[in-house]
């Protein structure tokens, strides 16, 4: 298990990376940390493997601190974005090289059999007489997640593993990435910035921006129960729907709705709202073409993506772009003129500051 306790990082230059970070990874979790560039994920990361030290805070492992223990006595593998191979080093080598050195070498035979055994395990075995350089990128990350798992740490660390790879590539891998690890039964957080990743791979997502935790959850829970209007706008693809919007007189009101038929009432949700402005959030899955009669709002159509199955439909109401997304067999064509209407019971409303209030 893995506590992080009020986590602060200040560098040098002044820039607080991390404010007060607090979490624990249970044993055997695969955790990612997932946000935009420079909320903090990779400074935690490097904090935990020891490369970096932190200004306030502690981290323990297993009830223990290890702010004062030397990288290499923390027991934790990490693969790096770029894989760090030696490119002089056969497959097999760089695989054998961190069970041969140190104080806890072994003799270069049983060095040989151990990473044999995960080359198996990481399907990399017929490439064992082989130079990095002449490898694929897929092939160079299984070479360096071999070499973390060898040495059986308690930790791995994957900084951004698969960024570097093809988009095809990155779905195969993070599959095999899951199953090794789970496999193996070892504890696991990876560095991602890329939500599709996070939420196919992990078991916990810590969603940060900076430096500051908006949400430690399931993946499904940061889609469905979002926090705040971060974490509603950063997890989903298309994103959420965002449209401000006022509340008078028990109605809920933007722009492009008119008076008589386009403003719908308050208590359709679950409590009353104070007279104000807020955010109205929608996912486009909840954005529902509907007959003429059951209109909230109409709007001509003005671009229509096919994505498989789905066709996301765009349109402006207002100001605002809007997206909806509906079956390949509902046939809605660009410069329509379609009525829509919502799935209330599915909105969020968020105050002007980002709060989640309903």
């Amino acid at each position: 298990m893995i506590d992080v306790i009020d986590l602060n990082k200040v560098f040098d230059n002044g820039f607080e990376a991390l404010k007060s970070v607090n979490f624990t990874i249970e044993k055997g979790d695969l955790v990612c940390l997932l946000g935009p560039s420079g909320c903090g994920k990779s400074t935690i990361l490097n904090l935990i493997a020891g490369l970096l030290s932190p200004t306030g805070g502690d981290i323990q492992f297993k009830g223990d601190s290890v702010i004062k223990t030397e990288p290499k006595d923390r027991n934790i593998g990490f693969v790096f974005q770029n894989y760090a191979l030696y490119p002089h080093m056969t497959v097999l080598e760089n695989i054998m090289f961190p069970l041969t050195v140190g104080k806890k070498k072994i003799s270069k035979n049983e060095a040989k059999e151990i990473a044999l055994e995960y080359m198996k395990l990481t399907n990399i075995e017929d490439l064992g007489q082989k130079k990095p350089g002449t490898l694929s990128g897929g092939q160079q990350q299984r070479v360096a997640i071999t070499r973390a798992l060898v040495q059986k740490p308690e930790v791995l660390l994957l900084d951004e593993p698969l960024s570097n790879l093809d988009a095809r590539l990155r779905l195969k891998i993070r599959e095999e990435i899951r199953r090794l690890v789970k496999e193996v039964g070892i504890t696991t957080i990876f560095v991602t910035h890329d939500q599709e990743e996070a939420l196919s791979i992990s078991d916990k997502i810590i969603l940060l921006n900076e430096g500051v935790i908006q949400q430690n959850d399931d993946p499904q829970n940061l889609y469905l129960e979002p926090n705040n209007l971060f974490v509603a706008q950063f997890i989903g693809n298309p994103i959420i729907n965002i449209l401000p919007v006022e509340v008078k007189d028990g109605k809920i009101i933007h722009e492009s709705w008119n008076v008589s038929t386009d403003r719908f009432e308050v208590n359709r949700f679950k409590s009353a709202l104070a007279d104000g402005h807020y955010f109205f959030g929608i996912r486009p899955e909840d954005v529902i073409p509907v007959e003429e009669t059951e209109s909230l709002f109409a709007s001509e159509i003005k671009g229509v993506e096919l994505i498989g199955r789905e066709r996301i439909l765009n349109f402006a109401l207002a100001n605002e772009n809007v997206k909806s997304i509906v079956s390949v067999e509902n046939v809605i064509e660009e410069n329509e003129h379609r009525h829509f209407d919502f799935a209330y019971h599915k909105a969020f409303i968020f105050k002007e500051n980002g709060e989640r209030i309903y």
